[in-house]
Parts: structure tokens; C-alpha cells; sequence
């Protein structure tokens, strides 16, 4: 059996190759053998029942207040652990749902939501019956329009939501100038994090300038973060924080009179793998400070590498200011098509991001590229991808006027 793991893995290992945009947030096998041995001890816990695991139910806890420190809460910020950045929203939206009809008497809610927002939040809005109010981004900076979510948000709307970082562009909104409109009409802030992860708060140590994005603005009522990202923990983690226990509250699910017992839960999941809870407060206990910070130096050295290599292209066009490591591009002329520069990549083994509206690509520097010297290998396929695209195009014209 131990063959057929080995031999099975060893097939899905191209992303060691370091040519896949952001998928695989790889730490280090050091990470990986830490995870590892969490998952061994841990590997048939279950924190549905905390009595007889104490010790996994106190290891979310940790990584909750880890993650609440790590994003400036103060003493009432706190949260729970999900599977993933996607739970994590729609745990959020059904929490805002509920507080709402509760606290404010809303019957018909509706959510503000930019376009460029992740489309879990769509999702939450198609399952809990919630009017999703799409605004638009700026075409040049990609940001929300701020003006428009003002213009959306009414009496009915339960949150607004802004992106720290945006998954296409990876631009982040302005968080400070929509605080300002969710305090105005007393209602929530999300603010997803879950790209951002545990590398946006730590890039100040690592010397860049990050905007303003966390619970230090008044009027961020909540907040995910994805630890399977650039924290480095096993996938299956993550993390939705609130500004106060009184808003979490409206999160979880008690059934007191079932037969079968009390059932209370945080989040959908009823029954939870406490391996990952485990394996997630072992990573971040290896990495700490120190190793975030080190990993946030890396990945944006190469970033930045990477984003000056395709701005010195004259054929592609970079989309908005990047934040952190998400390059998104275009064809800087309408003849060029973009997405058969993108196929021309695939076919050189690079694995990108197909965007589209605008049809972009965009390539999620993770700390995996930082181990294969990606920036020259990558910056050197696109200038040659470009040159062919653009010799074919000129070709097919050529051929098509003879005839």
C-alpha cells in the first residue's frame, strides 16, 4: 500500500517544478514533515466532541487567538476554524443574515459585494435567500468604486464587502473608505483575507508598504484568512474572526431538544478532522514570527522579479498595482490575443490563471516558486511565447491578404 501511495503522489508532484500559479502553498518539506507527524497523532480526532479531545479543541482555540492577534484585534475579537476560504465566507454571511433579522429588524437583506470579490459570496447569497448587490471595480486600479457601494447600501443591506486581496487582480480595496460607509449605515464590514493570508499582515516586518486592511479600522466587523495558504497548513484550514463575540454568536447552530442529545456547532460541519486543526497549530507554531517573515521576503523578492520581467515586455500589460504576489496581465494591443499567450504557456508546462472580464492571466507567486528560480524561467518563456504569438498573427495576415 505504501508503493501505491508513493508512486500515486509522485504523479501530481509537477507542481515541485515550480510552474503552477498559487494551488499548491507548499512551505517546505521541514513544514511538511511537522504536519505530518500532527496528522499521525491526531489523525482519528474529532472536536465535535471536545470531552474526549480536550487537546484538539484547545489547539483551534490557539490558532484562532494566533490569527486574532496576527490581523490587530483587540480582546473581544474572535472566531472559529473552517475547511476552507469558502466556509468561511458563507459562515460569515449567514452570520450577518441572522444579526440582522435579529438586531435590526431586516426581512429582506441584501449584500454589497464588488465585482471583483470572490464568488463564494455569491454562493452564500444563492443558498441563504440574499439580494446580491454587484458594484463595479475602477478599470484603471481595479479597487471597488467606492462612490458605487455607496450609492448601493440602503436600510436593507446587511454587509459590504471589500478584498484583501482581490483573487483576479490581486489589488486590495479601499478598506478605510468603506469602513466609513458600514459605520454610516450601521452595518457589517467583511473583509476577506483569505489570498492575503499569513503573508499580507507580515509583509511591514519584511519592508513593503501595505494598506490599511485589518481590525485596526474601526468599522471591520469581521474577517477571513485562509492558513492553508501562506500559512503554510495542510489544506482544509482556515479562519473567520469577528470584532466581537456578540456578532459570532449568530454563526452557530444549537438543536437543544434533539433526542439524541444537545447538537451545537460553530460551522456546517458537524463531525471535523482534528488532524487538521492539528497540523494547522503545528505549522504555525514552527513558522512563528520569524518564519513568516523570512517566507514573506522571499516570495516577494521573487515577485517583484517577476513583475518587472512582464512589465519589461512591450506586448503584455500589467492589470492594476499588485499588492502582494498576484501578477495579473494582459495584451497591451487588441491584435494580440491574450489567452493564446496563455495556451502557449501551457503547452511550455506552465500551469496560470485564465481570467476573464477583463481577459487577463495572472500568475499567484507562492514560496515553492522561490526554490526554483521561477522569475528568470517564467519572465524568459513569456518574452519567447509573445514573439511567436505575435510572428504567427502577422503570418496569418500576411497569408490572408495574398489570398
Amino acid at each position: 500500500m505504501a508503493e501505491k501511495l508513493t508512486k500515486a503522489s509522485a504523479r501530481e508532484q509537477i507542481w515541485r517544478k515550480g510552474m503552477v500559479s498559487g494551488t499548491v502553498y507548499h512551505g517546505g518539506d521541514d513544514v511538511l514533515d511537522v504536519i505530518t507527524e500532527a496528522f499521525r497523532a491526531f489523525a482519528v480526532s474529532n472536536p465535535l466532541h471536545p470531552d474526549v479531545f480536550p487537546e484538539v479543541r484547545k489547539m483551534e482555540a490557539e490558532v484562532v487567538q494566533m490569527c486574532c492577534a496576527i490581523f490587530n484585534g483587540s480582546a473581544e475579537t474572535c472566531g472559529t476554524m473552517t475547511s476552507g476560504g469558502t466556509e468561511s465566507i458563507v459562515m460569515a454571511i449567514k452570520t450577518y443574515r441572522d444579526w440582522s433579522k435579529a438586531e435590526r429588524g431586516i426581512e429582506y437583506p441584501e449584500l454589497v459585494k464588488p465585482k471583483s470579490a470572490h464568488a463564494a459570496f455569491d454562493k452564500a447569497c444563492h443558498y441563504f435567500g440574499i439580494k446580491l448587490v454587484e458594484v463595479p471595480v475602477d478599470p484603471v486600479t481595479f479597487k471597488v468604486d467606492v462612490a458605487a457601494v455607496r450609492r448601493a447600501t440602503n436600510r436593507n443591506t446587511i454587509a459590504i464587502v471589500a478584498s484583501a486581496l482581490t483573487y483576479p487582480q490581486g489589488v486590495t480595496d479601499d478598506i478605510p473608505a468603506l469602513a466609513k460607509i458600514a459605520l454610516e449605515y450601521k452595518c457589517g464590514l467583511h473583509v476577506d483575507n483569505c489570498l492575503g493570508s499569513l503573508m499580507l499582515p507580515f509583509l511591514p516586518d519584511a519592508g513593503y508598504k501595505v494598506e490599511p486592511f485589518d481590525f485596526k479600522i474601526k468599522g471591520v466587523t469581521s474577517m477571513s484568512a485562509d492558513t492553508h495558504k501562506f500559512g503554510f497548513a495542510p489544506k482544509g484550514s482556515s479562519v473567520i474572526m469577528y470584532s466581537s463575540s456578540h456578532l459570532r454568536h449568530y454563526q452557530y447552530y444549537v438543536a437543544a431538544d434533539w433526542t439524541g442529545g444537545i447538537y451545537a456547532t460553530p460551522s456546517i460541519a458537524g463531525s471535523r478532522p482534528g488532524a487538521i486543526i492539528a497540523g494547522t497549530w503545528a505549522a504555525m507554531m514552527y513558522m512563528g514570527k520569524e518564519g513568516y517573515v523570512n517566507a514573506a521576503k522571499e516570495v516577494m523578492k521573487m515577485s517583484t522579479a517577476i513583475l518587472q520581467g512582464v512589465r519589461s515586455i512591450p506586448q503584455l500589460k500589467v492589470l492594476g498595482e499588485p499588492a502582494m504576489s498576484v501578477i495579473c496581465f494582459t495584451a497591451a494591443k487588441p491584435s494580440l490575443n491574450i489567452f493564446n499567450v496563455g495556451d502557449a504557456m501551457t503547452n511550455r508546462g506552465w500551469s496560470l490563471s485564465v481570467m476573464q472580464n477583463p481577459s487577463a492571466i495572472h500568475i499567484c507567486v507562492t514560496y515553492i516558486h522561490t526554490r526554483n528560480d521561477a522569475a528568470a524561467r517564467f519572465v524568459s518563456v513569456c518574452v519567447s511565447v509573445c514573439v511567436c504569438v505575435c510572428v504567427y498573427l502577422i503570418y496569418v495576415s500576411m497569408h490572408i491578404c495574398v489570398n
